[in-house]
């Protein structure tokens, strides 16, 4: 976490008063999220991650900051998409590709090529007001494979993961009711669905 004091300074020589932003930066800048997918009977269904998520949890403790209630008493769990954070040596879209497929066996299960994973677009800032990382969206179909017990990385922040499988549609109306309070995850819905035929 930085503090900064900053000011604008403007074509016609004047600036703006000093304003203050605070800026959180994680020990890598981009991170990849991947939409598992696969078709089903009733059509595409994807899989999502109930996640332990301590940062949101404890917004219940600053309720005095809300301006808008929020019924929800603690997000101790997210659920959200397969995502995470490129290491040093993922170099461009072959290394974006190779992390994909490596997130998606460590977090789901599924061994996947890198050339399977579907790119969805350019990548995004989830609060460019606040945060410095960027999330680079993906997809693969996992339509007929059978996946492994995931191992994860060893984080506690994996700790009693649950995976599950739901309809597309389904997910994305959770998203938007804000069952499911997580961006990434509703911008690689719309995406995906964007470029189905």
């Amino acid at each position: 976490m930085r503090r900064l004091r900053c000011r604008n300074r403007r074509e016609d020589g004047s600036s703006s008063p000093v304003y203050r932003v605070d800026v959180v930066d994680r020990p890598r800048l981009d991170a990849v999220a991947v939409l598992v997918y696969r078709r089903g009977a009733s059509g595409l269904e994807v899989l999502t991650r109930m996640n332990l998520r301590p940062a949101a949890f404890f917004r219940k403790d600053n309720r005095g900051a809300m301006t808008v209630p929020d019924p929800a008493s603690g997000y101790l769990r997210v659920e959200e998409i397969v995502a995470g954070l490129l290491e040093p040596e993922d170099k461009g879209e072959e290394g974006l590709r190779r992390r994909a497929a490596e997130e998606v066996h460590e977090e789901a299960g599924y061994k996947v090529n890198p050339e399977d994973i579907r790119l969805l677009g350019g990548s995004f800032f989830l609060a460019p007001g606040i945060l410095s990382e960027k999330v680079f969206p993906a997809a693969v179909d996992v339509t007929g494979m059978s996946p492994e017990e995931p191992e994860g990385d060893g984080s506690p922040l994996e700790e009693g993961t649950q995976l599950h499988w739901r309809s597309i549609h389904e997910v994305l109306e959770a998203c938007r009711r804000g069952d499911i309070p997580d961006a990434k995850t509703e911008v690689a819905l719309t995406r995906l669905l964007a470029l189905q035929p």
